[in-house]
């Protein structure tokens, strides 16, 4: 029974859960911004929705276990809550090829839900296809030979699987097309997702150059890392204007002004060099991925007001 349990944790452990709702929240706004704009809403479609988003995440984490194996047992010498994997496979919890496993039956159940809601719910004929771009952009992310991590463009994969495919996807599986509006939403969020994966990867810096890992920081270096940190903020404040001026309810700026706040002041911070002190960093890092989710709830609280 202690093993079932300890199982089960490093499998918790593994599938990263507190990470998903990146993904799920944009693809909840998609579904809300249909409701709105079309007056469409189904929860079964919505349901099965998000499970095709949780395991196309779930492949992408499991691959990243996999295949960054190297770099995060360096990086399990000085464990990081938001990089460096999540540990299980370089403490030995569970056998690195479980990893792959899990990952390539996540892709074939990703694909099924796929059908499910093409077939059995007419989403659509870009249903698969969305869903099939989700699995080159995050299955891939890590996994050799593509390895987008290592070309210098994982990141802008990420801001798009992250940004504008969820929000789109969301959108389309209710009301079988893409509305205009959700390429305004999607640029504040995938900016601010860019944001959160590039200073993911400054805690694992040492590691990823030791072992080659051609991600931005690897390549640009942490300093300059951090003056693309703050272009990103800056590009995401004036999406978010953007948006605004194109059609999202300035309600919108009740919960976003406090988002803002939170993103002037680490944006400062890390211009600053804040970055240097690792007990820092991991502060600033988790609060990036608080104004990732703080901008997309803004966007859901002006829909659903």
């Amino acid at each position: 029974m202690v093993m079932v349990r300890k199982r089960l944790s490093a499998w918790l452990a593994l599938s990263r859960l507190p990470f998903h709702s990146v993904g799920v929240l944009p693809f909840v706004l998609g579904g809300v911004l249909a409701w709105r704009q079309a007056g469409v809403f189904r929860w079964d479609i919505c349901g099965w929705g998000t499970l095709g988003v949780v395991l196309v995440m779930l492949a992408t984490y499991y691959a990243g276990e996999y295949w960054d194996y190297r770099e995060d047992t360096i990086s399990a010498r000085r464990p990081s809550r938001f990089a460096g994997g999540s540990g299980v496979i370089p403490y030995g919890l569970l056998p690195r090829r479980a990893a792959l496993w899990a990952s390539l039956v996540c892709v074939a159940l990703a694909l099924g839900v796929g059908f499910v809601l093409w077939i059995g719910y007419g989403t659509g004929p870009w249903t698969l296809p969305f869903g099939i771009i989700g699995i080159l952009g995050g299955f891939f992310y890590s996994t050799r030979p593509v390895r987008w991590v290592s070309t210098g463009v994982g990141e802008l994969w990420i801001a798009f699987c992250y940004g504008w495919l969820p929000v789109a996807v969301g959108y389309y599986l209710q009301a079988g097309g893409v509305a205009p509006l959700a390429h305004w939403l999607a640029v504040p969020i995938g900016l601010t997702i860019f944001n959160v994966i590039l200073l993911n990867e400054f805690p694992d810096y040492a590691a990823d150059v030791t072992t080659g890992k051609k991600n931005l920081v690897a390549r640009l270096g942490r300093e300059r890392g951090a003056w693309l940190y703050g272009l990103a903020s800056l590009g995401s404040w004036i999406g978010l204007g953007l948006s605004l001026m194109n059609g999202v309810p300035l309600r919108a700026l009740w919960v976003y002004v406090p988002v803002l706040a939170l993103s002037l002041l680490l944006t400062v911070l890390i211009l600053r060099g804040r970055w240097r002190d690792r007990v820092k960093l991991e502060k600033l890092c988790g609060l990036t991925i608080a104004v990732n989710l703080g901008t997309t709830a803004a966007y859901i609280f002006a829909f659903l007001g």
